[in-house]
């Protein structure tokens, strides 16, 4: 995929970013719906395969769940134009995703610790519990269906409601349902 992008382009992908760091409550992951509406589906700047991979190998390698924005603006530039627009491109997007929300946390945390027992500092923190939640449904949904919904691929459904039920309700570590779906995966039964 070859796309093209001039001064403007690069500066909407940044401040794209940029608005979206205010809006990562429960970190970066959460705003990924979002980020796929606009390099996917509004941009046309990554394609559904790219967006899912670069999710998916930021989040399998170690090291902050944040890479995969990096990963997301490497994509962009490699489709714009090679190596160094691809630097460029993972520049911009860390840097928009991590600057105002660094900021912002830092001063909000300082402030917060201050005021930790006032009743509406408490009740802050226990109204945002189900929209993190919320925001990671909608990021799955989005990395399971991709760009469509498809019934016929219920053995996948079915493998994703077990394997949220066995994390829920278990301490079995997270790294042993990667390997069970992988060998799934393998041999072709989801």
């Amino acid at each position: 995929m070859t796309v093209s992008l001039a001064f403007g382009d690069w500066l909407s992908l940044f401040a794209h970013y940029l608005t979206l760091s205010l809006l990562t409550v429960g970190g970066a992951v959460s705003a990924a719906p979002d980020m796929h509406r606009f390099l996917v589906d509004e941009r046309g700047w990554l394609t559904d395969p790219q967006f899912s991979a670069s999710i998916a190998i930021a989040q399998s390698a170690p090291g902050p769940n944040v890479l995969f924005v990096a990963l997301m603006g490497w994509n962009v530039g490699q489709n714009a134009g090679g190596t160094g627009a691809a630097l460029l491109g993972a520049a911009l997007c860390l840097g928009g995703i991590m600057l105002p929300s660094t900021v912002l946390t830092y001063f909000a945390t300082r402030w917060g610790h201050e005021n930790r027992e006032r009743r509406t500092v408490r009740a802050f923190k226990q109204g945002m519990t189900p929209i993190v939640i919320a925001l990671l449904i909608a990021t799955g949904f989005i990395l399971a269906t991709g760009s469509s919904f498809a019934l016929r691929h219920w053995p996948l459904w079915l493998l994703t409601i077990v394997a949220t039920l066995v994390v829920w309700r278990t301490r079995i570590h997270l790294l042993w349902l990667l390997g069970a779906g992988a060998l799934l995966g393998w041999f072709g039964l989801v």
